[in-house]
């Protein structure tokens, strides 16, 4: 018997003692983050958010396994929050999609959530009307036509099957109490409102498609929420991402278990506190990139420059030698070469001591003006 089946669904109960205490620590973490992010400055928390937002949205798009290209995913998110990153990558629709699902989630935060907004969103991860080139109905709960809604996992092949959805036939109904829930919960605490609206959602994964990462947009719309910002700077979904096999372990426990929800709430939570504790790793990244570009703010940068020093500042992996150079800039050897001198000679990149065949280079870092 799964939770949705038993009579008492979906009246959710946890051990307040268990919970309370971790739920203390998120929030202490949450005040942290929230109080460094204050004292950067607002040019580098747009920054910031931008490298949280684009990360979110490449994470929640792999877990389902769609894997989006950067650039694009980066240029749709800054033009859409008017921030300058030089010359923007059109994204295709699908990208555009989702960047306008997620950012209504955690822009948009203080507004309902409503069956309309839900179409909306449905609407957006599949302009085309179609998964993996497979006609779905978009904007509308599923209808069962092929059979019941499986929660499933894994390659082709191997999948495994985690939990069964409600029956089409009740999906008005389960959808009417989430959003009544949804919308009249003042005295929970927004991250465990986040913890239970992502819960909930999948048990009755009301779309054909794409409820995982409507659920994680839901979630993300109650953190935001609890920080009263839609100024995101730590990405629960590339967690999840880390954590995906956990994930789907303790989701397909919960679903086979009875309405108490202690286990799921505590694996969120911890979830939750290993996102923020890794934003505080990551954050000195978008940090120094957001130094050196101020740094060098009105210097002229051709595109490929560009990128690449944006690759270099995220941490590029490996040697950057003028063939890599080549290849990423989808240039010749000799206009690689001549990108590369040009920054050589402004004191931007320096040769690499380490001699070899090959002559490499890395980035001179800045730093930070007092």
């Amino acid at each position: 018997m799964y939770i949705h089946q038993r009579q008492d669904w979906p009246k959710f109960h946890w051990n307040q003692e268990t919970i309370t205490p971790q739920l203390a620590l998120v929030r202490h973490q949450q005040g942290r983050l929230m109080g460094r992010m204050e004292g950067i400055g607002f040019k580098f928390r747009e920054f910031a958010v931008l490298d949280t937002l684009t990360q979110d949205i490449l994470k929640t798009s792999e877990i389902e396994g769609e894997f989006l290209d950067r650039d694009m995913v980066r240029s749709s998110i800054a033009k859409r929050l008017g921030l300058d990153i030089g010359a923007l990558a059109p994204a295709d629709r699908n990208i555009e999609g989702i960047v306008e699902m997620m950012l209504d989630a955690t822009q948009n935060f203080a507004s309902p959530l409503t069956r309309n907004r839900l179409f909306s969103w449905h609407k957006s991860l599949f302009p085309s009307g179609k998964s993996d080139l497979v006609t779905i109905k978009t904007g509308s709960w599923r209808d069962d036509r092929i059979g019941p809604m499986q929660v499933i996992s894994g390659p082709i092949g191997k999948e495994t099957i985690h939990f069964e959805a409600p029956s089409a036939k009740r999906l008005d109904r389960e959808m009417d109490l989430f959003l009544d829930w949804f919308g009249n919960q003042g005295k929970t605490d927004p991250v465990l409102k986040a913890g239970l609206a992502h819960f909930w959602f999948v048990t009755v994964h009301p779309f054909e498609d794409g409820n995982g990462r409507i659920a994680r947009a839901i979630a993300d719309m109650c953190l935001a929420q609890s920080e009263a910002s839609p100024k995101r700077v730590y990405s629960m979904s590339a967690q999840i991402r880390l954590e995906r096999k956990k994930y789907y372990n303790i989701l397909e426990q919960t679903q086979k278990g009875m309405l108490d929800v202690t286990a799921w709430l505590e694996w969120f939570l911890g979830c939750l506190g290993r996102a923020i504790a890794n934003t505080q790793d990551t954050l000195s990244t978008v940090l120094s990139k957001a130094f050196f570009w101020e740094a060098h703010e009105g210097e002229a940068f051709n595109d490929r420059q560009r990128r690449i020093l944006n690759l270099l500042l995220d941490g590029f992996e490996g040697k950057l030698q003028s063939s890599k150079w080549a290849k990423l800039g989808k240039c010749s050897q000799d206009t690689a070469n001549r990108d590369i001198n040009d920054l050589v000679n402004r004191g931007i990149l320096k040769k690499d001591s380490s001699g070899g065949r090959s002559t490499s280079y890395s980035i001179i870092q800045e730093v930070q003006k007092s």
